[in-house]
C-alpha cells in the first residue's frame, strides 16, 4: 500500500492506524500459527517467531491506544486470527516460514514508512499530539526494519 497524499483528517488517520492494527494482527497470527504447527522447528526460527508475535502485540496495543484517542474502534484480534487461518495456508517448511515472515515484516515496514511520510506532509491539526504520534510510528517502523534484517540474516545463514 502506498500513501500518496497527506493525511487530511482524524477520521482518515484513524482508518490508516486501523490498517496498521490489522497488519500487526496478521503478523502475530501468522507467527503463532507457524510456531504451533511446526513440530521440528529450528530453535532460531522459533525464537524469531516468538519475538515477532510479541512485538506485533506491542505494536498493536500502541496503535490501539492512538486510535482510542481518536475515538475509533478496532477490529478484534480473534476475528483477524480466524480470517488469517482461513485465508492463508503457507508452506510449513523452513524457507516457507521465513519467506512468509519476511513478506509480513516488509509489508508492515513499508506501510509505516509511507504513513509517516503522509503525516509529515500533512498540515492538518490532529486531535492527538503529532510528535507522540510520529515517535510511536517511527519506533514501530524501526522495529519492523530490524525484523526484516533479522529474517534476512537467518535466511542467509541457512543458504
Amino acid at each position: 500500500m502506498s500513501l500518496q497524499r497527506p493525511v487530511g483528517s482524524d477520521h482518515q488517520l484513524a482508518r490508516l492506524l486501523q490498517i496498521g492494527v490489522v497488519l500487526e494482527e496478521v503478523v502475530e497470527a501468522r507467527a503463532d500459527k507457524h510456531a504451533s504447527v511446526s513440530a521440528d522447528l529450528d530453535p532460531a526460527v522459533e525464537a524469531l517467531l516468538d519475538h515477532a508475535a510479541s512485538e506485533s502485540e506491542d505494536h498493536r496495543r500502541a496503535l490501539e491506544e492512538l486510535i482510542g484517542e481518536l475515538e475509533a474502534e478496532t477490529v478484534p484480534f480473534d476475528e483477524i486470527q480466524t480470517l488469517v487461518e482461513a485465508q492463508y495456508e503457507s508452506d510449513d517448511e523452513f524457507d516457507g516460514i521465513l519467506y512468509d515472515q519476511l513478506c509480513n515484516e516488509e509489508t508492515a515496514y513499508k506501510f509505516y514508512d509511507d504513513l509517516i511520510g503522509a503525516i509529515e506532509a500533512s498540515e492538518t491539526e490532529f486531535s492527538i499530539d503529532r510528535n507522540r504520534l510520529l515517535s510511536t510510528l517511527e519506533r514501530i517502523r524501526d522495529e519492523e526494519a530490524d525484523g526484516v534484517e533479522e529474517v534476512t540474516e537467518l535466511m542467509e545463514e541457512r543458504e
